[in-house]
C-alpha cells in the first residue's frame, strides 16, 4: 500500500547500508577490478541497496548468516580488506552460510595445497606445499612438490595464523607462527586468490577449535572461539639496549604477542633475536613513562621502561603517539590477571633477552 511505498522510498533515500558502502570500497579498492571480474563486482555493487533494502537487515541475515560455524572467522572494520571482502561474498555471493557443502573447503579437518611462502634465509617467495591435518594434529610443509618428509611440523597446539598484508607485501598475506623448542617461529605466506587464503585462514581455525574442544571439554563455544587465533597486540621499531644499559640502543622490530614481547632485526626475521615475558601487575610488572635519568645513547626520545622482577627494560620511541601506543598496549597486558598456564611460561621467556 501508500505505508509501504512511502517506508520503500525512505529507505533508498537513506545513506547506503554499511555493508554496500563496506563492499563498494572494498570493490572500487579492489587491484582484480578489470574484465570480467568488473562486470559482476559492478552488477553485485549495483544489486546491493536494493536487496537490503528490499531484504532489510535482520532478513537478510537469517537467511544468508543461517549456518556460520562457529570457528569462522567474522570480520569487524578494522579488519585487512582480504577478509572483509570474502566474508562478504562468502555470504551473498556464495551462500556458503546456506548451503553446508560448500564450507567444505575450511571444515573438513584435511586441506593441502600450494601457497608462496618466504624463504626464510633469501627473502624470495617460492611455491610450497602445505598439507593440514587435524587428525594428525599439525601443519606440514614441504620444499619440493614430491618430498616425503616434511620441511616443518607445526603443531596445532602452538599454531597461529595473522594475516599481515603491509608487512608481507600481499593483500593476501598470512603469518603463521608456533612454537619450536619454546621460541616463536614465523613463516609468511601468501596466494593469488583472496578466497584461497581465507579458507586456508579459518581451516586453521577449526582445527584448532576442534583441538581445543578435546583439550577442554567442558568449555563453550565462547569460551573457545576467542582462543583460536589473535592479533597482534601492536607491532612497530623501537630502539632497545641491552640488559647493562650501558650498552648502545639499537633499532629493532617489536612484536606483541600476546605476552611475549618479540623483537627481531628485520621485520620479516623467521626468528626474534630476544623475547620478553610480560606478567601482570600482581607479579610485579609494571610500564613507565620515560628512561631512568642515567640513560645515554638513545636516538628516538620518547622512552619507555618495562620494570619486571628480574629486571628493567629500556625502549625509545620516535614519536610520542608511538610511545602512548606502546604503553597502552602494555598496560592492557599488565592489567588483565594471569592465568595458570601463563605462568609456566614465566621462565622460558625471559632469559632469552640478551641477544640485540
Amino acid at each position: 500500500g501508500l505505508w509501504s511505498r512511502r517506508r520503500h522510498a525512505k529507505l533508498l533515500r537513506r545513506p547506503p547500508f554499511p555493508e554496500c558502502s563496506a563492499l563498494r570500497l572494498l570493490v572500487l579498492s579492489s587491484p582484480r577490478v578489470s574484465g570480467a571480474a568488473s562486470l559482476a563486482n559492478i552488477s553485485c555493487l549495483h544489486a546491493c541497496p536494493q536487496f537490503m533494502a528490499s531484504a532489510g537487515n535482520d532478513a537478510a541475515k537469517a537467511k544468508y548468516e543461517q549456518k556460520i560455524p562457529a570457528f569462522y572467522y567474522r570480520p569487524t572494520h578494522t579488519d585487512c580488506q582480504v577478509l572483509r571482502e570474502q566474508w562478504f561474498r562468502a555470504r551473498y555471493e556464495r551462500d556458503e552460510f546456506v548451503y553446508i557443502e560448500k564450507q567444505e573447503p575450511y571444515s573438513t579437518g584435511y586441506r593441502e595445497g600450494f601457497l608462496w611462502k618466504r624463504g626464510r634465509d633469501n627473502g624470495q617467495f617460492l611455491s610450497r606445499k602445505f598439507i593440514l591435518s587435524e587428525r594428525e594434529g599439525s601443519l606440514k610443509y614441504f620444499n619440493k612438490h614430491d618430498a616425503r618428509e616434511p620441511k616443518a611440523v607445526m603443531r596445532i597446539e602452538t599454531l597461529n595464523a595473522t594475516f599481515r598484508p603491509a608487512k608481507i607485501g600481499s593483500p593476501n598475506g598470512l603469518q603463521v607462527t608456533y612454537l619450536r623448542d619454546n621460541s616463536t617461529r614465523n613463516i609468511f605466506v601468501y596466494h593469488e586468490d583472496g578466497k584461497e587464503m581465507v579458507d586456508w585462514f579459518n581451516a586453521i581455525r577449526a582445527a584448532r577449535f576442534h583441538y581445543l574442544q578435546v583439550a577442554f571439554p567442558g568449555a563453550s563455544d565462547a569460551d573457545l572461539v576467542p582462543k583460536l587465533t589473535r592479533n597482534f597486540v601492536k607491532e612497530g621499531y623501537m630502539e632497545k639496549t641491552g640488559p647493562k644499559q650501558t650498552e648502545g640502543f639499537k633499532k629493532r622490530w617489536f612484536t606483541m604477542d600476546d605476552r611475549r614481547l618479540m623483537y627481531f632485526k628485520d621485520p620479516l626475521d623467521a626468528y626474534a633475536r630476544g623475547e620478553v615475558f610480560i606478567g601482570s601487575k600482581e607479579n610485579n610488572y609494571t610500564v613507565l613513562s620515560g628512561l631512568p635519568p642515567s640513560t645515554q645513547g638513545n636516538r628516538w626520545p620518547f622512552g619507555i621502561t618495562i620494570v619486571t622482577p628480574d629486571r628493567k627494560f629500556l625502549f625509545a620511541c620516535e614519536t610520542e603517539a608511538e610511545q602512548k601506543d606502546w604503553i597502552a598496549a602494555f598496560q592492557r597486558v599488565i592489567n588483565r590477571p594471569m592465568l595458570p598456564q601463563e605462568y609456566a611460561g614465566t621462565q622460558t621467556h625471559t632469559h632469552k633477552v640478551t641477544g640485540m
